[in-house]
C-alpha cells in the first residue's frame, strides 16, 4: 500500500463498498469520483434511505419534508479505508412500480474524503501529524538538494558539467508546543530512454510537517494547511494553492519481530481549498517574491507568523482575498482594502483616543443635555471617541519603514484624504461621483500595499528589504507609478 500523497489537481476514482456508520452490515457498491478541482461525488448501485420519517406509533411512520444529510459514510476500496464527510443526496432513481426490476441508483455530493482511514468526523482526534505541500513552497524555502556546475576551458564553456545531490538537513521549530518541520524529499536518478534522446531526471520537493504533542482532528489539520497556504501567499504576493495534504494516522506505528519499526499508515485528504495547487506549473519569478527563508529564516518566521496571523487574521484574510479571488468591480475591492486597513489598525491595538476620556465624557454629557429625552439614546450611540478612518490610515502609514512608504505614496495625507472620501461616498451615498475609476484603482492598490507592508513589518522584515521590494518588485513598482499619477494633490490644492 503506497504512502505517496494524492495531488489535489489530479482526478481519481475508487470502486468499493459503502455503508452508514449505524448500519455496517448494509453495504452498497459504488464509485467515489474526484474531479481534480476539489469536487467529490459518490455514485451508488443501490441507495441509502434519504427520506426523513417521524415515528407516530409502533409500526406507523409519517414521511416529513426534506432529505437526509449524511455526516459520515464509510467505505473500503483499493485495499484502503475511506471516510466521506458532509454527504448530500443529489439524485436518486428507484425501481418501485417499474415494469422491470432493476437496482436503485443514487448520487451524493461529498465535501471531504479521507483516503486511508475511518474517522468519526471532523472533530475526531485521529491523527499524529500533518504534512502539507503548497505551490512555490520550494522557492520560498530557498534551499535545494541540487547544485550544479558548468565546465569552462580558457574562459569558455566546454560542454562539461555536473549536477550533484546532497540531502538538506530538516529545519525544525516549535511554537506553543506544535512542531513545524521544513522537509526536502528527492527521488533517485532516473533515465528515460526515448527514440531520439535520453532524459535524466531527479525531483526535489519541499513540504512542511506539523506535529503536535497530542493527537488532533481533521479540522485542526485543515487549519494548519490554511496557515501554511496563507504564509506562502503573503510571501509570493499572489495566490498559493494547496498541492496535497497527507495525515499520519495515530497509533499505526508497529514493530517487526527483529525490532525494526514499520512506517505509520498515512491518509490523504481530498477537499476544496481556497485554491487547488498544481505542482507541474512553472514557478513564479524569484523577483516577485516579497521574502524567502534566506531573508527571514524558517525558525524565525514561523513563530512570528503564528503570532501575527493569530492577532491580525481578519485583516490578513481580507487582504489575501484580493489575491485569491479579486472582485470584478473596483467598488468591492475598495471596501475590501479599506476594511482590511481598519481591521489591521484595530488588531494592532494602537488605537488612541482623539480626546482624553475624562474630557470626552464631559463634552458628551454637555451635548446630551441639550437633546430631548426621547432622542438621547440614539445620540449617545452616535457620539464616539474613536479615531476616524483617516486617522487609522495615517497611523498605519507611519509604522513601516518611512522611506518605503515615501516611495509607495508621495503624499500620505492626500492618499488618506481621498481614500476616506471614496469609502464614505460609497458606503453612505452608494456611489463615488468624485473619483475616477483610475483613481479608485490606485486607492485600492496603495491601501492594500500599506496593509501588506504593515504585516511584513510585524514579521520583522528588515527595512532594507522593505525599501527594495517597493522599489524593485514589478507590481509594487507599477503601484508607485499609479500613486504618483492619481494620489497627489493638484497644483494649488493645499
Amino acid at each position: 500500500m503506497s504512502n505517496d500523497p494524492l495531488n489535489l489537481n489530479e482526478a481519481a476514482e475508487w470502486q468499493g463498498l459503502w455503508w452508514l456508520p449505524d448500519a455496517p452490515d448494509e453495504q452498497v457498491p459504488g464509485v467515489l469520483r474526484y474531479d481534480g478541482k476539489g469536487g467529490l461525488s459518490l455514485s451508488l448501485i443501490g441507495a441509502f434511505e434519504e427520506r426523513i420519517f417521524q415515528q407516530l406509533a409502533p409500526g406507523v411512520k409519517d414521511e416529513l419534508e426534506g432529505l437526509r444529510v449524511w455526516d459520515v459514510i464509510y467505505g473500503v476500496a483499493q485495499q484502503r479505508e475511506i471516510t466521506l464527510l458532509g454527504c448530500v443526496p443529489i439524485r436518486s432513481r428507484r425501481s418501485i412500480g417499474a415494469r422491470v426490476e432493476s437496482p436503485d441508483t443514487q448520487i451524493a455530493s461529498v465535501t471531504t474524503a479521507i483516503i486511508g482511514a475511518h474517522i468519526s468526523g471532523r472533530e475526531d482526534a485521529a491523527f499524529a501529524a500533518a504534512e502539507i505541500s503548497v505551490e512555490d513552497l520550494t522557492l520560498w524555502a530557498a534551499s535545494s538538494v541540487f547544485s550544479e556546475s558548468l565546465g569552462f576551458c580558457d574562459g569558455e564553456l566546454d560542454g562539461t558539467g555536473t549536477i550533484s545531490v546532497k540531502p538538506v538537513e530538516m529545519e525544525t521549530v516549535t511554537v506553543d508546543g506544535t512542531e513545524y518541520c521544513l522537509e526536502h524529499a528527492h527521488t533517485l536518478p532516473f533515465f528515460e530512454r526515448r527514440k531520439g534522446e535520453i532524459v535524466g531526471r531527479m525531483c526535489d520537493a519541499v513540504s512542511i510537517r506539523v506535529c503536535r504533542a497530542e493527537t488532533f482532528s481533521l479540522k485542526t489539520a485543515l487549519e494548519d494547511a490554511s496557515l501554511i497556504q496563507d504564509l506562502i501567499a503573503l510571501a509570493t504576493h499572489r495566490s498559493a494553492g494547496v498541492i496535497w495534504l497527507q495525515l499520519e494516522v495515530a497509533g499505526t506505528k508497529a514493530f517487526l519481530p527483529d525490532g525494526r519499526m514499520l512506517p505509520p499508515r498515512h491518509a490523504n485528504v481530498l477537499y476544496c481549498p481556497v485554491v487547488v495547487g498544481n505542482r507541474d506549473e512553472k514557478s513564479v519569478d524569484p523577483d516577485s517574491v516579497l521574502f524567502a527563508c534566506q531573508m527571514l529564516p524558517f525558525e524565525e518566521v514561523m513563530p512570528r507568523w503564528c503570532g501575527v496571523r493569530g492577532r491580525l487574521q481578519a485583516a490578513i484574510n481580507m487582504i489575501l482575498g484580493l489575491r485569491y479571488a479579486p472582485a470584478r468591480f473596483v467598488e468591492n475591492n475598495l471596501l475590501m482594502a479599506v476594511g482590511a486597513a481598519e481591521a489591521l489598525h484595530r488588531g494592532l491595538d494602537i488605537e488612541e483616543k482623539p480626546v482624553p476620556e475624562a474630557e470626552f465624557k464631559k463634552i458628551r454629557n454637555a451635548m446630551l443635555g441639550q437633546v430631548p429625552e426621547e432622542y438621547r439614546g440614539r445620540f449617545k450611540q452616535a457620539i464616539r471617541n474613536s479615531p476616524t478612518l483617516r486617522d487609522r490610515l495615517l497611523a498605519l502609514a507611519g509604522r513601516p519603514d518611512q522611506e518605503a512608504i515615501r516611495q509607495l505614496v508621495p503624499d500620505v495625507g492626500h492618499w488618506a484624504k481621498r481614500t476616506t472620501r471614496a469609502r464614505n461616498d460609497l458606503a453612505h451615498e452608494g456611489k463615488t461621483p468624485n473619483h475616477s475609476i483610475d483613481e479608485l484603482i490606485a486607492i485600492v492598490r496603495v491601501t492594500s500595499t500599506v496593509v501588506v507592508l504593515n504585516v511584513l513589518h510585524e514579521l520583522g522584515l528588515p527595512v532594507e528589504r522593505q525599501r527594495q521590494i517597493v522599489r524593485d518588485h514589478p507590481q509594487l513598482r507599477m503601484i508607485c507609478k499609479k500613486a504618483r499619477e492619481w494620489l497627489v494633490p493638484p497644483e494649488g490644492d493645499f
